[in-house]
Order: C-alpha cells, then structure tokens, then sequence
C-alpha cells in the first residue's frame, strides 16, 4: 500500500520572528518519517511581515504553499480557506506558535491508519492563565449542554483527517465557520487523544478577547437552538406569573382592600418582564443577523496573493 501524502495547514498570524522554528520542527518529522509533504502557510492579515517570511522559507523548503489574505479575517475563516488547497491524503491542522507540536502527529496518523477517518486533540494540560482556563472550560461545558452536535470538550481546531472528511466539511459552506463543530457534525469514525498543550514560544496569542467572544457566539448559535426554547420557556414563566399575581392582588383587593398601590412591586415586575425582553429580543437578533449573513453569500475571505500554487490547487 502507497504511503498517504501529508497536508498540513497552518494559519499564521503575527509570526514573522518565529515561524521558521515551526516549520523547522515540522520538516524534522518530515525526514524522520520520509513524509511526502506538503504544508500549506495561511497568513491572515497579520500587518507585519510575516508572507515575506513564509516567501523566504518558500525558497528553502520546496514543498511550502502559501496564501495571503487581503486582510485579516479571522482564524476560522483562515483555516476554512486553506482547506479548500490541501491536497494530501491526510490532512492536518496545527497552529503556527508550536503549542500543537509537530512531533505528535505521527502517533495521530498511525490512528487514521488504524481505520479512523479523524483523530483531534483533547488537552489535558493548559499554560494560559487562570481565568482563560476556566473561561474555556465553562465555554464547552455550556456548549455541551445546548448543542445538539455532540462536540468532545476541550477539543480544539488541532486534528488529523482523513481527505474525504475534509471534502464533506467544505460542502457546509457557513458564513460564520465553527470548523470543530462542523467537524463533529460531519460524523465518520473519530477519537480523540489527549496531549498537553504547550505554551507559546514566542510572541502573544492573536485571540483577543473580542475574538474569543465571537468564536464561542458562533459555537453556541451555529450548533443550538435551545436559546429560542429558552425564550418561549421564560414568556411562558412570565405569563405564569402575572396572571398569579393578577388573581392575588384581586383577591387581596376583595377581600381585606388596600390602601397602597405596591409601587415597590410594580417597580420589580417592570424591571423583570423588561430585561426579560431585552434578552429575548438581543436572542432573536443574534439569530436574525446569521440568516442575514447567509443571504448574502460573501466569500470567507478574499485571496491577496499564492505563492506555490497553480491553479487554485
């Protein structure tokens, strides 16, 4: 049986000064394991000089593609984009700062040769601070409460696939990509391995907080509509109420009478059915604005510049 080509897709955000140590530990295991290789280098935007960088390593590794964006997009985007120019056998995506090390994908593909078609990473280990772990950790526990997708917790974009998986993943051709939900949603035969995430090894994270906000919007939105039943849940709790209130206050009135309004209690109800609201409406517009997105059918990102690749392959 042939050897399977290998893809690796790395997006590349501000790496100029470090991108050579990961495609140096990259090209390690590539002649440990007499790799038939092809890495293809997505850089998103970054506003420094990093495709120059990825042009200059061009020049020394012969099997390097890469991809400029016209600005930065975003790191779903930029990896959905660069696998639509992978054309290995198997294929794989790590990040460019090397906390996803190139050293465990050989014991990742010997799964896909053991018969799995996509084997991703499960961290068990992370070095960010505190507060991020536990921000992550809530994440994918709420969105595996609300999912309908079964989506493995803790598991990132870091993963092997089998080339047919990824073929099926580009036919979901979503506005707004959530890849590790569309990849749990895609099905095949899948497990995961648990690694220690490394820390940075240079430079800072590229995820603001801005950006984690919306990763974790399009994990829950894209993958759940429970926060609709969760609104009909509390107009039907809201109803409930009033309509107990209503019939105790015209008891009270009946009964013993009252002299004071309950301005108090007004005050309280107004809040309460006004944030309620507030929320529901914020909900259905979160939704709405998908919808709209989808309707205009933009691209996931717009393509500055190649360098390696004829044909749109």
């Amino acid at each position: 049986m042939a050897k399977p080509k290998i893809s690796i897709l790395i997006p590349v955000f501000r790496s100029e000064k470090f991108l050579h140590k990961t495609v140096e530990a990259v090209d390690i295991e590539r002649k440990k394991h007499n790799w038939d290789l092809e890495l293809v280098l997505v850089e998103d935007g970054s506003g420094d000089n990093s495709f120059e960088k990825i042009i200059e390593l061009s020049k020394q590794y012969n099997y390097i593609k890469g991809i400029k964006l016209s600005r930065n997009f975003g790191h779903q985007a930029a990896v959905r984009t660069g696998l639509e120019f992978v054309t290995g056998d198997y294929v794989a995506i790590i990040d460019d700062d090397l906390q996803d090390p190139p050293d465990l994908l050989p014991r990742f593909f010997t799964c896909l040769d053991n018969g799995f078609d996509v084997v991703y990473g499960v961290r068990k280990k992370r070095k960010e601070g505190f507060l991020k772990r536990t921000s992550y950790n809530l994440f994918y526990k709420l969105l595996s409460v609300l999912s309908d997708t079964k989506i493995p917790l803790d598991s990132g974009d870091f993963c092997v696939m089998k080339k047919r998986v990824v073929d099926k993943m580009l036919q979901l051709n979503e506005s707004q990509p959530f890849l590790r939900g569309i990849r749990a949603w895609v099905g095949f035969k899948q497990m995961g391995l648990e690694y220690e995430r490394h820390g940075r090894i240079d430079g800072q994270s590229g995820y603001s907080l801005k950006k984690l906000l919306k990763i974790a919007s399009d994990g829950i939105f894209s993958f759940s509509n429970i926060p609709l039943k969760v609104i009909t849940f509390f107009g039907v709790l809201s109803f409930s109420l009033s309509v107990i209130y209503t019939a105790f206050m015209l008891i009270k009135y009946f009964t013993i009478g009252f002299d004071n309004p309950g301005f108090i209690t007004t005050i309280l109800f107004i809040s309460f059915f006004g944030s309620v609201n507030m929320i529901s409406i914020g909900i259905l517009g979160e939704y709405l604005a998908r919808v709209y997105a989808e309707t205009k059918k933009r691209p996931h990102a717009i393509i500055e510049d190649y360098i390696n690749i004829q044909n749109g392959k």
